[in-house]
């Protein structure tokens, strides 16, 4: 089942000094290039999520999308414009992915299908360092039938992620976390170091 995707590359990265933290180098690439060599070969289309000037993104090729809320509101919104962009395509599903994990699973966007609940919606998960399991609610399959549900949400301001996913079953796709998290966010220079040491390692 071929998806669209879309990388949520919108955020701030305040923790990283500002910018376009997936536009850093990493290993030979940059985070995104990572990003999107991991989701090409999953996906029926890929997109970015990103305010501002597209033109820093040219070189990946990719349609460039902006939130179509002003502020900044975060994540739904990002997730809102990829519903926007999936009812576009005219399908009927859009799986999105944040635009600072590296290591996403090759079969990410299978895995989510399998896992849909009953109203079209999952979210990928892995245990964290103590055995729990750890839902990852920017990492999910969207039905584009919640997408008038997510509008009004964000017009009320309500920007909680998980709170919206409560409200609509989700189903739990599971992925293991050795030898490393496949939904490791980069949020500082010292994950970026160590993002690098693990893909230089043998």
């Amino acid at each position: 089942m071929r998806i669209p995707v879309m990388i949520l590359a919108g955020g701030r990265a305040t923790r990283m000094g500002g910018g376009d933290k997936p536009l850093l180098p990493l290993a030979g690439g940059t985070i995104l290039s990572h990003v999107v060599d991991r989701l090409a070969p999953q996906s029926a289309a890929l997109a970015l999520n990103a305010n501002g000037d597209p033109g820093r993104f040219a070189e990946f090729g990719l349609p460039v999308r902006p939130d179509s809320r002003a502020g900044h509101p975060g994540p739904l919104a990002g997730i809102l414009a990829a519903m926007d962009w999936a009812q576009e395509l005219g399908v009927t599903s859009v799986v999105t992915v944040p635009g600072d994990t590296p290591f996403l699973p090759g079969d990410l966007v299978a895995g989510l299908v399998a896992a849909r609940g009953p109203l079209g919606l999952a979210l990928a998960a892995s245990p964290d360092a103590a055995g729990e399991l750890r839902d990852h609610p920017t990492c999910g399959l969207w039905p584009v039938s919640l997408r008038s549900d997510l509008a009004a949400t964000l017009d009320r301001d309500e920007r909680r992620v998980r709170a919206f996913t409560r409200r609509h079953q989700p189903g739990t796709a599971r992925w293991d976390s050795t030898p490393i998290d496949p939904f490791t966010n980069i949020n500082t220079p010292a994950d970026l170091e160590a993002a690098a040491l693990h893909l230089a390692a043998p």
